[in-house]
């Protein structure tokens, strides 16, 4: 995938019919690479696809709940015997409940779980059974500041993604002591302008938003094709308030949740009153046979932004080093002069 690694040929996308996983796809599609889009709802399905083959790459939709392990073992095979073996294996799928912890029903919960934690799971043990015996392959997790700072309505996906960096902290590890070539990766990422406030299982009362700054989701796309192409780091973080939060509750977890106690439920809603009337995509799809397509944007997109200056930079860590180095050098020869 660098300068010493073959760049992929085909990559499977999780949670691709929407959001970062449709983004993601496009940039994927300009290179040629085959590409299998996973999710449940089969008209933002058809319509990823379809985006995918007029980039000119082969596309290959499969209808898939990743909370379902023999469903994705299914979909392992077909992939395999239709495009190819797997290279690239990208989980982005999620689904969650924006409401208090105590608003939330255990089964809502427990299925929240299965679906954002052990889809992963399962998408990693599948990419991994087709990878390990070629001893090559990247796995790419799709990860939130949120997986290393809990805020309030948001204790399903927060756990889910805590869980996440969990696991993938074991299995990289595990693929060490076995000198493995299979690379993992995990890019955390900031708040979003996708779907996800849309059809997002909801208990609040007024609309559910991001909390800003917002992010269009093609720079996530752009880290996640990033953190493919070079896999030998461990984590990436895209957008300075992801990397804020991630240090910050390193270093003052007790004044974050004070300051999130105060701070964390308006910031979470718009002044729109929730439509409760919508669908909710928790059980099953929202852009299903009689849905629309959602696409990757949600209903932000004039408050959200095309680029991160903090994810170039952490993209480009030599280019920054040297030029902080040129820095120094410019102020310490002005300094004697």
């Amino acid at each position: 995938m660098s300068r010493k690694r073959q760049r992929a040929q085909v990559a499977v996308i999780t949670g691709a019919s929407a959001g970062v996983g449709r983004a993601t796809a496009r940039l994927l599609a300009r290179r040629g690479i085959a590409i299998a889009l996973l999710a449940r709802g089969r008209t933002g399905l058809e319509a990823a696809a379809a985006e995918v083959r007029a980039a000119g790459s082969r596309a290959l939709p499969v209808e898939v709940d990743m909370a379902e392990h023999d469903q994705v073992v299914a979909a392992g095979q077909r992939i395999e015997a239709e495009l190819g073996p797997i290279d690239l294996w990208i989980n982005c799928a999620f689904s969650s409940v924006f409401a208090p912890f105590q608003e939330t029903r255990p089964e809502e919960f427990r299925r929240a779980m299965e679906v954002t934690y052990l889809g992963y799971v399962h998408g990693t043990r599948v990419a991994l059974h087709h990878m390990t015996p070629r001893d090559r392959g990247t796995i790419v997790q799709a990860g939130s500041a949120l997986a290393y700072r809990g805020i309030p309505l948001q204790a399903t996906y927060c756990g889910a993604k805590h869980a996440i960096v969990g696991f993938t902290e074991s299995l990289r590890c595990e693929l060490m002591h076995d000198k493995s070539n299979v690379k993992v990766t995990m890019v955390q990422l900031p708040a979003l302008n996708t779907p996800q406030f849309d059809w997002l299982l909801s208990r609040l009362p007024r609309h559910a938003q991001p909390v800003p700054p917002i992010y269009d989701p093609v720079v996530a796309a752009r880290a996640l094709v990033a953190a493919a192409d070079r896999p030998g780091r461990r984590e990436y973080w895209v957008g300075a308030s992801t990397a804020l939060t991630i240090l910050g509750n390193r270093i003052i977890p007790g004044v974050l949740d004070r300051y999130l106690a105060r701070t964390g439920y308006k910031s979470q809603q718009t002044d729109r009153p929730a439509d409760h009337d919508r669908p909710a995509n928790l059980w099953q799809p929202a852009d299903g046979p009689q849905g629309r397509d959602f696409g990757a944007l949600g209903s932000f997109t004039a408050r959200s932004h095309r680029h991160s200056a903090q994810a170039w930079l952490s993209r480009h860590r030599l280019v920054t080093a040297a030029g902080l180095t040129g820095a120094a050098a410019g102020v310490l020869a002005w300094r004697r002069h």
